[in-house]
């Protein structure tokens, strides 16, 4: 049986604008059964030093953790009564095109959603040898002794073990166990492990054996005694049941004992492997959650199916008609509410429980239910840990603490403008002067076309091979030399992906061919190298799994650096194949979620390696320190990427697309983990077609800078199509807000400073959703795009709709301050309290905290640069 279908959809040149969502597996329901002979009625265990598991057989039965310093607050627990382990055996189908992936289940085979509990019992190191020759989990065993080994157990750990079954039906109205018993079923064994991995941290892992089918005869009771059905079915009294049968709706006792369902095991012949894990577990229906990486249409999930798949965002994501558009001339290419460059399998939520997975198969989270939340992982298993912490704050630190947190920035790309140009020497020396005479300060002048453009049925775009195109940079060289006198930095562009250079007379290096003869490139299964559709043309990909890649990559980094770079954007990330192989021989939809955080690791071990360098030399000067920007990411992204940025949003006022979906991709990615983040300011993608028109307007270019400014880098892009689009050297007005708003991004440098070092430290965001700092509010809980800290000190209200010159400003209950206006200087004190501001191009809604130092510096400096 084939349980993975992939389908290309590259060349499909008319398609459905209104693609429907894909099949995924309904929310799983199942029952739970112990033998209350072995499994105790109550019972408390200790997991490692600081948790405890509470089980309870009342109302069917149910597990709850607790961190040992709050006995009497569950951080994780089951739903009575009901199975938290299911699985299930479903055909994968796979449709692709340029990035945009769409995952479905197809032909279910099997699901296992019933469950027993044959044990629950502490285990120490003498148990881990005993569990390894069990046959079923030689694997899983083995891997418990190597982790005891390298003390990432914490002993005691807990493990409990069962089956997980299901029993197919002649029809749905069965009135008998005794028909029932005569019907086939299949079933698995499974444990599930708890291990304390640090203080705020425990693990979690569930394993499944091979299912199995086994057909039963009519069997004698025998004291089984279970109470879990009691409530569903209508009587509350006990029932006597075997633990490897299930009730019809018709209240029917089953019953079998352990040592005769032994003996009705068939051979498990025609039963695939599962490939689908379930972990079921229960929510408030009042509970809220935030997450899941960088999310763009939703800061709160509660309600909603989250997948967790890197790909493109999509062009609009359900904005309209835009979305219409690109999913017509590109299949699904309009993305929807859930696409995105950089999830991460972790939240955290209103009652401050959090849980992230560990791994890289695709998951989804679905959180559809009002009293649980069920995730489904592709794959036969499930690793991941459940946090401990008591405010959002705790949990980030806690998180961070694991997957890793950013370097501290260098004082270079915080201090001033990253200006992003393109056109060639002598137009970057043109707009030099212009921000000159504004007194503009400037940190570095991005060049994405530093490697020369051609012209494809799109428009122009770069060539993909990653060295300096000398006709249209001439005097490269002395370009960064004249711009580092004035401590202006160069940052260029690069990417993961290779390009043919037929066509390109300026190519000194082919780097394709150079790769292709080294055998570094994603192969197809013919062994050939993948091409891969990128828009207008096709491009090789990097084997990041293959160490000669790596070295290779980073020599070409090297003569970049060598030049004077001293920043990239190492663009892409998100498109490996799903159907590629790779030298690692990894299933290649695992190593998809894993390449963005292998291209940054490259990136980043180039830097460390680059530093380490200097070392002897010459003091390592803190002002030549390397800097590279990402947009795709994973979990642990933040341990390599040196900062990140939001992507492709629209150059439009809309909420999934454009201006307002970069708030929301700011704040759900700092909660997240990806604690240095940025958008483009004014957008990027504008589209110039006959009934669809998306062009950069100079008022939502001048908001996108007042927005901009309070994030951590201050970045301009001209977009996709820049003689479309205003930009900030477009006229007068346009170059003397920018100049302006580098003045106020300059004036809370002094801060940026501190939440950088805090961001290192603590993986805390520069930006942040009130929620971090006001948990007890609920009404902070239901903001998105509509405001935003920066720390603790700063309150944005930003514009982020056309004409509008009002916002309505939050002032959030919980704590005793005052927040002071910027510009008029009126005090707002009552806590929990709205108030309409005014807020003029040129002055958006900025609050400060009244007398606080940061806010009076903030101010002082406003005055200095003549913004105030």
């Amino acid at each position: 049986m084939a349980s993975l279908k992939i389908t290309k959809k590259h060349h499909k040149h008319f398609n459905n604008p209104f693609p429907s969502n894909p099949k995924t597996l309904p929310f799983i329901r199942g029952n739970l059964l112990f033998n209350s002979q072995i499994v105790p009625s109550e019972q408390i265990y200790g997991i490692g030093n600081d948790f405890q598991l509470n089980w309870s057989s009342k109302n069917g039965g149910s597990l709850s953790i607790f961190h040992k310093s709050q006995p009497s607050r569950s951080i994780w627990s089951t739903v009575p009564g009901r199975s938290f382990v299911s699985a299930a055996v479903a055909v994968t189908e796979i449709e692709e095109s340029r990035g945009s992936f769409v995952i479905k289940d197809k032909d279910i085979h099997l699901i296992c959603n019933h469950q027993t509990i044959e044990n629950i019992r502490t285990i120490d190191g003498s148990d881990i040898e005993l569990y390894a020759n069990n046959q079923d989990f030689t694997s899983f065993s083995n891997g418990l002794d190597q982790e005891r080994q390298h003390k990432q157990m914490l002993l005691p750990a807990l493990l409990i073990t069962g089956k997980i079954f299901c029993v197919k039906k002649r029809n749905n109205n069965i009135q008998s166990s005794e028909l029932m018993e005569k019907q086939p079923s299949t079933y698995a064994k499974y444990w599930m492990l708890f291990d304390q991995k640090n203080r705020n941290q425990i693990g979690f892992q569930v394993r499944l054996a091979k299912p199995k089918v086994e057909h039963r005869q009519k069997l004698s009771p025998r004291t089984y005694s279970y109470r879990a059905f009691a409530s569903k079915f209508g009587r509350f009294r006990r029932l006597r049941v075997g633990w490897s049968r299930y009730f019809s709706r018709k209240r029917s006792i089953i019953t079998v004992s352990p040592e005769e369902e032994e003996n009705v095991v068939m051979k498990n012949k025609g039963v695939a492997d599962f490939n689908r894990i379930f972990i079921t577990y229960s929510s408030e229906k009042s509970e809220r959650f935030f997450g899941f990486g960088e999310q763009f249409s939703h800061m709160d999930f509660k309600g909603k199916k989250v997948p967790i798949f890197v790909q493109e965002q999509g062009i609009g994501r359900g904005d309209q008609p835009i979305t219409f558009a690109a999913n017509l001339v590109s299949y699904r290419a309009g993305g929807d509410e859930s696409t995105t460059y950089a999830p991460s399998p972790f939240y955290m939520t209103s009652k401050m429980r959090s849980l992230y997975l560990e791994g890289y198969n695709y998951s989804v989270f679905d959180l559809t239910k009002h009293d649980s939340v069920q995730i489904q992982i592709h794959g036969d298993l499930i690793e991941g840990r459940i946090l401990h912490g008591n405010s959002p704050t705790e949990l980030i630190e806690h998180f961070t603490e694991t997957i890793g947190r950013p370097k501290r920035l260098p004082d270079w790309i915080i201090s001033g403008a990253v200006v992003g140009l393109q056109g060639g020497t002598e137009t970057v020396r043109h707009i030099w002067k212009e921000l000159q005479t504004h007194e503009t300060p400037v940190s570095a002048f991005w060049l994405q076309d530093w490697v020369g453009q051609r012209k494809t049925v799109i428009g122009s775009q770069l060539w993909w091979n990653w060295e300096v195109d000398s006709n249209r940079y001439s005097g490269w060289r002395q370009l960064i030399k004249d711009l580092g006198a004035q401590n202006i930095k160069v940052m260029t562009y690069c990417n993961p992906c290779l390009a043919l250079m037929d066509g390109n007379p300026n190519v000194q290096r082919n780097l394709f061919e150079e790769a292709m003869k080294l055998d570094i490139l994603v192969k197809e299964k013919s062994g050939g190298p993948y091409m891969v559709s990128n828009t207008a043309f096709d491009v090789g990909m990097l084997d990041l799994t293959h160490p000669q890649a790596e070295s290779w990559f980073k020599q070409i980094l090297q003569e970049m650096v060598d030049d004077g770079v001293r920043g990239w954007m190492a663009d892409f990330g998100e498109g490996l194949p799903v159907d590629a192989c790779l030298y690692s021989g990894e299933d290649p939809i695992t190593a998809h979620n894993r390449y963005p955080e292998l291209w940054a690791k490259v990136n980043r071990e180039f830097i460390e390696e680059w530093k380490n360098s200097l070392v002897g030399k010459e003091k390592e000067d803190p002002e030549e320190a390397l800097v590279f920007f990402m947009r795709a990411g994973f979990r642990n992204s933040p341990k390599w990427a040196t900062l990140f940025w939001e992507g492709d949003q629209m150059v439009s006022w809309q909420a999934n697309d454009g201006i307002k979906s970069a708030v929301v991709g700011l704040l759900s990615s700092g909660l997240s983990g990806y604690a240095l983040n940025h958008s483009d300011i004014g957008g990027y993608c504008s589209v110039n077609l006959p009934f669809f028109k998306y062009q950069r307007s100079e008022e939502l270019l001048l908001r996108w800078m007042e927005l901009n400014a309070f994030s951590v880098v201050f970045r301009t892009h001209e977009g996709n199509k820049p003689s479309g689009n205003s930009q900030f050297y477009s006229n007068h007005r346009t170059l003397s807000h920018f100049a302006r708003y580098a003045k106020l991004y300059k004036a809370w440098k002094f801060y940026r400073i501190q939440l950088v070092k805090e961001a290192s430290e603590k993986g805390l965001p520069v930006c942040r959703h009130l929620f971090l700092h006001y948990p007890e509010d609920e009404y902070v809980h239901t903001l998105t795009y509509q405001q935003f800290l920066v720390g603790t000190e700063i309150l944005v209200v930003p514009v982020l709709d056309k004409g509008k010159e009002m916002v309505k400003a939050y002032f959030p209950g919980g704590e005793n301050c005052t927040w002071k206006h910027v510009w008029t200087g009126k005090l707002y004190s009552k806590k929990g309290s709205e108030a309409w501001v005014e807020a003029p191009i040129g002055y958006p809604a900025i609050f400060v905290k009244d007398s606080s130092k940061i806010g009076d510096t903030f101010l002082k400096n406003l005055r200095e640069y003549n913004v105030l």
